[in-house]
């Protein structure tokens, strides 16, 4: 027997390779196994794999998994898959099963997937619900989808303000079977209004004759159920607690934002902003059908034609220069890019600034002077640069005249400077006007200001070269 030799790069590989997690939990499925058996197998899996397996398994096969699995092990499972997709598989499973998964959900889950099923099927499960878990689901339906309590769970401690601290820790015990989140615990008066909160480090080594009222920090960040995402977002993200409160308008506590759902609130925020920077209506997936990607993209697109058949129409009005100085077309592009580029650079910090509700008149004056400053200070030096770049290639390569050369360099540094500052302030002064009739500024697009700078460039560009070149130094092709 010849004994095989294991190199650490052997050791390496061998140490890679993952088990395959999917074929096993399939091939349960469809082994032969009693339902018991199975389910004991199953329960060896985490949750992600068997939510990845689903997605390989036949209509009959995933009812067969549904029938195994214990409501637990569902709910598991629907928990790491995208909303869209738990869904699709809830709507497969009988109501009564249906129910008891969602009664070991998160409530918040339990709410988003259930927003996205059938309107009858929906309503027969809540109604199978337990009256607590009912009464949380429909309390989380019914606000908005661009509501900050849209977006909070009731997994958490409460208590109320008169408690003794031996009486609050029996309260914490006895809350903490049915909850998770208990780092924070949430203190209420008789009304239910939001008194403060508790650390459960402070309440854990607090003696027994401590006053609960010592304990409590009155000065805990919250947020309202009905504020927009929008609106309290840059809170959100400045709190540094794991858990915010979220009141009703009567100030009575009902639930929370834990950290988890403040950074998914954030990366869905950004992905709206992003795409429609990109001149989207909404966000697209690898997997989005054809018709679907092209319905997001072609409003803007559509607007955008109508523009750049402007902008086209514009460049024609300057067909006499053109024709007297043809050279000039050459570097029409390096003009219109560098000015899309500033306005496209103004609107992104515009935005970001704008996240800022308290912003002042005077503050946002001053963020336009900036914006038209920095450009026109880039446009200098930039410009300044291809006068000497331009003016050298034009005397080299193309062997004009010195005095031809440098004119048309120095035409092309001018229209630089102008257009990069007027674009700056038209990329500032865009998303200020959106957000001022109450329109989303992350509307004021990258194609359309890149498309209006366009404008900006031609007309400062060509107008520049007729007035300089032609009428002033009577220079031609």
């Amino acid at each position: 027997m010849i004994n095989q030799v294991i190199t650490p790069a052997d050791e390496k590989e061998i140490v890679a390779v993952r088990p395959d997690y999917e074929s096993e939990i399939i091939s349960v499925i469809r082994s032969n196994s009693s339902p018991k058996a199975a389910q004991n197998k199953l329960e060896d899996y985490h949750g992600s794999d068997i939510a990845q397996a689903i997605d390989s398994l036949t209509v009959q096969e995933r009812k067969k998994l549904y029938r195994i699995c214990s409501p637990v092990m569902l709910a598991e499972a629907l928990e790491h898959l995208d909303e869209e997709k738990a869904a699709e598989f809830f709507s497969e499973l009988d109501v009564k099963k249906a129910a008891a998964a969602v009664e070991e959900l998160d409530t918040d889950t339990a709410a988003n997937i259930l927003h996205t099923i059938e309107k009858q099927k929906r309503e027969l499960i809540i109604e199978a619900l337990s009256p607590e878990v009912r009464r949380d689901v429909r309390l989380l339906a019914s606000f908005d989808a661009d509501e900050i309590g849209s977006k909070m769970t009731t997994d958490c401690i409460v208590i109320r303000e008169n408690l003794s601290v031996p009486d609050a820790m029996t309260e914490l015990v006895s809350q903490a079977k049915e909850n998770d989140n208990i780092a924070t615990i949430f203190v209420v008066d008789e009304d239910d209004e939001f008194y403060g909160a508790i650390e459960l480090r402070d309440l854990l080594t607090a003696k027994k004759t401590t006053e609960l009222d010592e304990l409590i920090l009155t000065s805990f960040p919250y947020v309202y159920a009905h504020e927009s995402i929008d609106d309290c977002l840059e809170d959100l993200k400045d709190y540094s607690e794991a858990f915010i409160p979220v009141l009703d308008n009567g100030n009575r506590f009902l639930g929370i934002i834990t950290s988890q759902s403040i950074v998914e609130v954030v990366d869905e925020e950004m992905g709206e902003d992003y795409a429609k920077l990109a001149g989207l209506i909404a966000e697209e997936d690898l997997k989005e059908p054809l018709l679907q990607s092209m319905k997001k993209r072609l409003p803007w697109l559509l607007a955008l034609l109508g523009l750049g058949i402007v902008v086209s129409s514009v460049v024609g009005v300057f067909e006499g220069i053109v024709s007297q100085l043809t050279m000039i077309m050459a570097f029409q592009s390096l003009i219109l890019d560098m000015s899309g580029n500033v306005g496209t650079q103004s609107l992104a910090v515009t935005i970001r600034v704008l996240t800022d509700e308290n912003l002042t008149v005077g503050q946002k004056l001053h963020l336009v002077v900036k914006e038209s400053r920095v450009g026109f200070f880039n446009g200098l030096l930039l410009g300044a640069i291809s006068i000497i770049l331009v003016g050298f290639y034009i005397f080299l390569i193309k062997q004009k005249e010195l005095v031809f050369a440098f004119s048309v360099s120095g035409c092309i540094g001018i229209s630089l400077m102008l257009a990069m500052a007027i674009s700056s302030t038209v990329g500032t002064l865009i998303p200020l006007f959106f957000k001022r009739i109450k329109v989303d500024p992350a509307v004021a697009s990258g194609p359309l200001i890149t498309t209006i700078n366009d404008l900006v460039a031609v007309v400062t560009y060509y107008g520049l070269s007729g007035l300089l070149l032609i009428n002033v130094m009577h220079l031609n092709s």
